[in-house]
């Protein structure tokens, strides 16, 4: 995987909470999401944030629930833009724009989004008598 970026940058980026994110992420599967075992941060690749954007997009403007979002988003993707649906109805989005809004969202969320603590956290008092 190229370039990934974390759950808060990716947040900031879509205007959601990383609560938000963070649970959607642990209870459906996107592409370009990279999680592995527990304790290790998920990173997510720029094809990841726009199946994401563009599943936010389609619960905005369309009102569709999560999960079918981002199945959609997936195959719009993919795609080129265009999705049909079994039923004949087309669904058309300019993949340019929405990935030219991304980027330029993402590169002010990448300046500001908070940089993930490494190593041990400091042991702390207890307030106990030692």
């Amino acid at each position: 995987m190229a370039r990934a970026y974390t759950i808060a940058t990716a947040a900031l980026t879509l205007s959601r909470p990383v609560k938000w994110l963070d649970n959607t992420l642990s209870h459906i599967r996107v592409s370009g999401v990279q999680q592995k075992r527990q304790g290790v941060a998920r990173r997510i690749s720029i094809d990841g944030l726009q199946t994401l954007s563009i599943a936010t997009l389609l619960i905005n403007d369309l009102g569709i629930p999560l999960a079918g979002a981002i199945e959609i988003a997936g195959k719009l993707a993919s795609s080129g833009g265009q999705y049909t649906t079994p039923e004949g109805l087309t669904l058309q989005l300019n993949l340019e724009k929405v990935r030219g809004d991304l980027l330029e969202r993402l590169e002010n969320a990448v300046e500001i989004a908070p940089a993930p603590k490494r190593g041990r956290p400091p042991k702390t008092k207890t307030g106990r008598l030692d």
